[in-house]
């Protein structure tokens, strides 16, 4: 792709691109979940990092069941270990000990390139800061997993369906008019919402949040919310949202509080 040259304005054509990646992670499907119904499961997680010669303990056996289409938020005081067990779920990190079991499938275990995959493909993931990259436009930025997932030649023959796809989210999340700005030029509630649309363009079953409002104004961070809100309503998307506000987890279906690398027990 020739960066930042490119005017024309996105085709909007219907339909999943053919050709999208569906990696053999694609197995991992609802046919396997759980007997319970459990879209993501963790078994008595453990971790650990190391500062120098000291020892850091943050998960002390986490066990924790997500149900297809739940909206779950998870809480706590900085150091609780709310970011690192996103990390273990989204298996950008592995536990020292225990199990991370995704669609029936353990995962925390499979090699970097499938772990790899099955984030390109699975699941959607939106961090507290965008990560947007600079020298590209709001819907090149929004297209880069589908770049990775399908290389240049790949992703070329099927160009006009996956920028149709990703000029159809932009619009969802309110930036259609801004698809040809650079990260520079939008605000700060506009960076997040072009980065959930990224997270979306694969088609993920599962959305991976680490503090999605919390680099935001409280009137954009209600739209972020909001906007999650809907995709977790009218397209039954499993999400796990990070937040230390307990206002915004509130909107959530369930909340869940670690405290001291454990989780609290349901009161009543």
């Amino acid at each position: 792709m020739n960066k930042g040259s490119d005017t024309t304005t996105p085709e909007r054509e219907v339909g999943r691109p053919s050709g999208s990646p569906h990696f053999a992670v694609r197995e991992l499907d609802e046919s396997r979940e759980t007997v319970d119904g459990c879209q993501l499961q963790t078994i008595d997680l453990y971790k650990s990092y190391r500062k120098g010669a000291i020892e850091v303990p943050v998960l002390h056996g986490v066990s924790l069941d997500v149900h297809r289409g739940e909206f779950v938020a998870i809480v706590g005081q900085s150091g609780s270990g709310k970011s690192t067990l996103l990390h273990l779920l989204g298996t950008l990190d592995v536990p020292d000990r225990g199990e991370v079991h995704y669609a029936g499938r353990r995962i925390d275990h499979l090699p970097t390139k499938a772990r790899d995959a099955l984030r390109n493909q699975q699941f959607g993931m939106i961090f507290q800061f965008y990560h947007l990259l600079p020298e590209l436009n709001t819907l090149e930025n929004v297209l880069t997993p589908l770049m990775i997932a399908h290389g240049a030649w790949s992703y070329l023959a099927h160009r006009r369906r996956h920028r149709a796809r990703a000029a159809e989210l932009l619009d969802m999340v309110g930036l259609g008019h801004r698809w040809r700005h650079r990260p520079r030029e939008l605000s700060g509630g506009e960076m997040q919402r072009a980065a959930i649309a990224r997270a979306l363009v694969a088609e993920p079953d599962l959305l991976l949040a680490d503090e999605p409002t919390g680099n935001l104004d409280q009137a954009s961070g209600r739209e972020i919310i909001r906007i999650l809100r809907t995709l977790n309503e009218q397209r039954n998307l499993t999400i796990v949202m990070v937040t230390h506000d307990l206002a915004i987890a509130d909107q959530a279906d369930r909340t869940v509080r670690l405290v001291g690398g454990k989780i609290e027990p349901r009161r009543g």
